[in-house]
């Protein structure tokens, strides 16, 4: 007989929610209050009760034994009589509650046969408690079940879940008997790859965290994916997450999976994208008066989970589309409820590390069993700084206030916050300062406008602009990492440009980071570039009973033609040196064959050679990477480096941007890489910051802050050259500190040994 494990929760909502998506007010802060409320009423508890109580118990149906569990809010105790507590926060009015939602009293009732069968009760009370967010009113809604009554309940809820429960049951099945027979889909290993695989699988069994310096060419992803999706045949780790920076490096794991498929792997994916891409309306507005696939969402949804997870195993976005227009419901919730369901999720990092996004329904039972796998990882100690900081401005809040000054509950607030504000650039002794201690009377002051504009967004048919919308999520995401806040972070304020802004900015993201996987199986760090290494292990949040992984690279020194040119790119001898510069790119050029990818530190050098080099007569075909180019146009920009076509491309770049890492130019389609700098970051506040915290902790502050990120910038770029064992090519390097002794110990060791140009 097939086992399926279910919580309640999960149960009762995919049989009995309904209704449509609306986000105008979905994203509120129950982290600020729901938890409070219900803390609050179980404090009220007498001695005896008990509170978060976890439940379990076994039920067959259907041929199917049912593992039914869940944490209940309280069981309540009087005499011989035992009763199940549920609490609901609420924004309604308790008295537009008569009877509560079925959804609630199903959850309940299954926590209450649960129990009954657990103490052997004959009935048992149950007890809805409904407790509004902005009164803390309270209205309770009671019902006596007997053991008989709560069993039917639980049969026909578990008789309507079934077909769902029996489609998962028929997709396991396919999956653990196709796993054990799946090999590897290539001939034969390239050079370091078999270690790799080996060291994942050897990670994943153990259940411990892997660190993987991994260079260009190793084949990481199907190095990767194939290890984790064989250990799931062990028994310990059931899912996995491939996690990504960037949408192109999302299309080759699932290349990686189809190719697994061909191998006859029976295993189910799905592709996350992001809510505005996928959108199918003109604006993205989640409101059931304006998108008919928000409309009723939740009345089709059931219908098109069972029908997609029938049909399809690779849930890519084009798949997603198809169904959704199918079943006509939101192309992003249908990608995010179907990620709940599937063996492997592909998306973004901030399904899993953003506190604003992360998927909240995983909870710690899923975590044990799932596999995060983190490619391009170098990536995710920039984007953790940015989600786990936050911001706000006075501006905004004066912006919110002139909009509505005849909302006096509003305005009031506002004025509050603005008062704090104007206080804190009082005492400000420049234009920009940080200090290690939060204001604390600050973010009460926040906490207090949140909770009334979330009192405004509640009055029913009122439309509020988006001004006001956007400082409520600002607001709500300041409130979050304030609660995150601690040695790591700097309450930074910024007086320029006749505003204040005030930042909790998170320097070293590494304990957060460390927080978060925690709770995995087993989480696969891995890239080309983590180095140095010692310096990625340590921001990525490495421990000392981790394992690390550094394979050199598969590919022959011969394949590079590295030279350095020695001129300063320094930002005060640019204008000096740039006719040098350019002619040292013309000079490249002309000594070579094919086409060249040159990146600059910044748009403005970049146009600068630009101008330069189109008097240069070079015969070529010139590209500009442009700021914000939709995807379309980075096709088109790649697609020009074409080979033997009768004319030669020089693609001009940005450091650090979408051209830098994640593409491949294969072949003749790219023959040089000419990097002018050594990336380092613009000199600022936040990197001062850095500098200061890294050397108070007996590091090079100024290499934590601006070397190590320059250079990862550097070697992505110069990572786009050799892609496969046939490729060759040249690569210069463009500036005199290439060559002093930190830098040349820093190259990687394919880059050496190289040429300097006199």
């Amino acid at each position: 007989m097939e086992q399926v494990k279910v919580s309640v929760r999960e149960l009762v909502e995919f049989v009995y929610k309904g209704g449509s998506i609306d986000l105008r007010f979905q994203a509120r802060s129950s982290m600020t209050i729901g938890t409070r409320l219900h803390q609050f009423l179980q404090k009220g508890y007498k001695e005896g009760d008990e509170k978060e109580v976890f439940l379990k118990g076994e039920f067959i149906s259907e041929d199917i034994s049912y593992i039914l569990e869940g944490r209940c809010d309280g069981i309540l105790y009087d005499e011989e009589r035992v009763k199940i507590d549920e609490i609901k926060s609420t924004s309604k009015d308790l008295s537009e509650i008569e009877n509560g939602a079925r959804v609630h009293w199903a959850q309940a009732e299954c926590y209450a046969y649960l129990l009954s069968k657990e103490k052997n009760l004959a009935f048992i009370d149950v007890q809805l408690t409904y407790i509004q967010i902005d009164t803390e009113q309270v209205k309770v809604l009671e019902k006596t079940y007997t053991v008989k009554e709560l069993e039917e309940t639980v049969r026909n809820t578990l008789l309507s879940f079934t077909p769902f429960a029996k489609v998962i049951v028929n997709n396991r099945e396919k999956y653990q008997d196709s796993v054990s027979a799946v090999s590897f889909p290539y001939p034969a290993f390239r050079k370091g790859q078999k270690q790799l695989a080996g060291a994942v699988y050897k990670t994943i069994n153990e259940g411990k965290s892997l660190y993987a310096n991994a260079p260009t060419g190793t084949g990481k992803t199907i190095s990767t994916l194939f290890p984790t999706i064989k250990a799931a045949d062990g028994g310990g780790a059931e899912k996995w997450f491939y996690l990504t920076a960037k949408t192109i490096t999302r299309t080759v794991a699932e290349e990686a999976l189809a190719l697994l498929e061909k191998q006859g792997l029976r295993h189910t994916s799905v592709t996350i994208t992001a809510r505005d891409k996928i959108c199918f309306k003109e604006e993205t507005k989640c409101q059931k008066e304006y998108c008919e696939f928000a409309d009723g969402y939740y009345d089709r949804i059931n219908g098109a989970l069972i029908d997609i997870l029938s049909h399809e195993t690779s849930m890519t976005r084009e798949v997603i589309e198809r169904y959704a227009l199918k079943h006509k419901v939101c192309p992003f919730e249908f990608s995010i409820d179907l990620s709940y369901l599937t063996d492997g999720v592909i998306c973004d990092y901030n399904y899993i590390f953003d506190p604003k996004v992360s998927l909240k329904r995983l909870n710690d039972e899923s975590k044990k069993k799932t596999v995060l796998l983190v490619d391009e990882s170098h990536n995710l100690v920039n984007r953790g700084r940015e989600m786990f900081s936050a911001s706000l401005t006075r501006s905004s809040f004066l912006s919110v206030k002139n909009l509505y000054k005849e909302h006096e509950a509003l305005s009031k607030c506002i004025s509050a916050v603005n008062k704090h504000f104007l206080t804190m650039k009082k005492e400000m002794k420049g234009e920009r300062e940080w200090r290690k201690e939060m204001d604390q009377g600050f973010t009460e002051e926040i906490e207090a406008f949140v909770e009334i504009a979330e009192k405004c967004l509640g009055e029913p048919g009122k439309e509020w602009s988006q001004t006001f919308l956007q400082l409520y999520f600002d607001s709500l995401s300041f409130i979050r990492i304030s609660r995150l806040y601690s040695s790591e972070h700097r309450f930074v304020l910024d007086s320029s440009a006749k505003d204040l802004g005030i930042k909790l900015f998170c320097i070293d993201p590494s304990n957060l980071l460390a927080g978060i996987t925690k709770p995995y199986h087993s989480s696969i760090f891995f890239s080309a570039t983590l180095h140095p290494f010692s310096y990625y292990y340590q921001q990525l949040g490495g421990n000392e009973g981790d394992y690390r992984f550094l394979i050199p690279s598969p590919f022959e020194k011969e394949q590079w033609q590295v030279e350095i040119d020695p001129v300063s790119t320094r930002y005060r001898d640019r204008e000096r040196t740039l006719p040098r510069i350019v002619q040292s790119i013309a000079d490249a050029y002309l000594k070579n064959s094919g086409n060249f990818l040159v990146f600059f530190s910044s748009y403005s050098y970049m146009r600068e050679a630009y101008e330069e080099l189109k008097q240069c007569s070079l015969e070529a075909e010139f590209l500009l990477q442009e700021a914000d180019m939709s995807e379309e146009e980075r096709e088109a920009f790649l697609e020009c480096f074409q080979p033997d076509t009768g004319r030669r491309v020089i693609g001009m770049a940005v450091l650090g941007g979408i051209f830098s890492e994640g593409i491949d130019l294969k072949g003749d389609r790219l023959n040089g890489v000419i990097i002018v700098g050594v990336g380092l970051p613009q000199i600022g506040l936040e990197q001062d910051i850095m500098k200061e915290f890294y050397s108070e902790q007996g590091k090079d502050g100024f290499d934590y802050a601006y070397v190590y990120p320059g250079l990862n910038k550097v070697f992505q770029s110069g990572g786009r050259l050799i892609r496969s064992e046939e490729d060759s090519g040249v690569l210069r390097l463009i500036d005199d500190r290439y060559l002093t002794q930190k830098y040349k110990a820093l190259l990687p060791d394919e880059w050496t040994p190289f040429e300097i140009i006199k």
